[in-house]
């Protein structure tokens, strides 16, 4: 009897902006299946996708060979589970307030197209948004609120400024 195991790869442990490949091994060949990929944000909101696949004769699937047959995108899309993660509910964003916790994108896999009923796997991906090393400073000056993040090493670094909307509040 096969146990289908999900991986992210190289590590389910990255950054944010990092690709990944997101593999299953151990189904059976040509084997329907469903993956969904959620996120819960740091309001509270639930954030999901879905793809349809069928698994190759050895009974892996690549998303980054393998077409989705249906669902939240179609086609090829290595990445598709992450950029096509939707609330419910109307107009609602994906937003990162606190950079100093990842964002936890739980993947799973069910038997069949559709019934989502039978669980045959599941993953984290942990996706950071500072890199190892990465110093993050508050800079408070009369009225300037900012934050600095300076990388490891002895530099020169490039710079950037980020100057958010007219609503106030600081988002980094």
């Amino acid at each position: 009897m096969r146990h289908p195991v999900l991986a992210v790869l190289p590590s389910p442990r990255c950054l944010f902006d990092d690709p990944v490949q997101i593999r299953v091994a151990g189904l059976q060949p040509q084997q329907a299946v469903t993956l969904r990929a959620s996120l819960v944000d740091e309001s509270g909101e639930l954030f999901q996708a879905h793809a349809l696949y069928r698994a190759g004769s050895s009974g892996e699937l690549d998303l980054s060979r393998s077409p989705a047959l249906g669902g939240s995108y179609l086609g090829v899309e290595p990445m598709g589970l992450l950029w096509a993660l939707q609330s419910k509910t109307p107009y609602k964003r994906l937003a990162k307030r606190n950079v100093l916790t990842p964002f936890c994108v739980d993947l799973e896999v069910y038997e069949g197209h559709g019934d989502m009923s039978r669980l045959l796997g599941k993953c984290t991906n942990e996706r950071w948004f500072l890199g190892e090393g990465v110093k993050r400073i508050s800079v408070r000056e009369g009225r300037l609120r900012a934050t600095l993040f300076l990388p490891p090493g002895p530099g020169p670094f490039p710079g950037l400024i980020d100057l958010y909307g007219s609503g106030g509040g600081l988002i980094e």
